[in-house]
């Protein structure tokens, strides 16, 4: 499959999980960007905030046309967030990329279990 044809599909299953679930694009990029793409680690956890951001942006807009979003509930948290986001950002490349495969495993388990539990 051409390259462009590999990121094209990449992308489209990133946003098909956000547009579904509301976030996840993350736990399909990395693994695809890696290993299907042949993206670097590091680039790849990177990569994958830099795609998400504008997916995340027009799902929150679909969401938002349709009545499923409450701004007023959602505007608390982006202070946190964006906190959290810059703070990972700036820590990113002092992590070694064996913990970071680590701790990606870790929260693909747990939101697993989580989401296996709550059905």
């Amino acid at each position: 499959m051409k390259e462009n044809a590999k990121f094209a599909v990449t992308g489209a299953l990133a946003g098909a999980a956000n547009g579904f679930f509301g976030a996840g694009g993350g736990l399909f990029l990395v693994p695809l960007l890696c290993g299907w793409c042949n993206v670097d680690e590091r680039r790849a956890f990177a990569t994958s905030v830099a795609v998400i951001l504008p997916l995340s942006a027009l799902s929150a807009v679909v969401y938002w046309i349709h009545g499923g979003l409450d701004l007023a509930t959602a505007w608390p948290y982006l202070p946190g967030g964006a906190l959290g986001g810059w703070i990972a950002g700036r820590v990113l490349s002092r992590v070694k990329t064996v913990w970071l495969r680590r701790i990606f495993g870790l929260l693909l388990v747990y939101g697993g279990v989580r989401a296996v539990l709550l059905l």
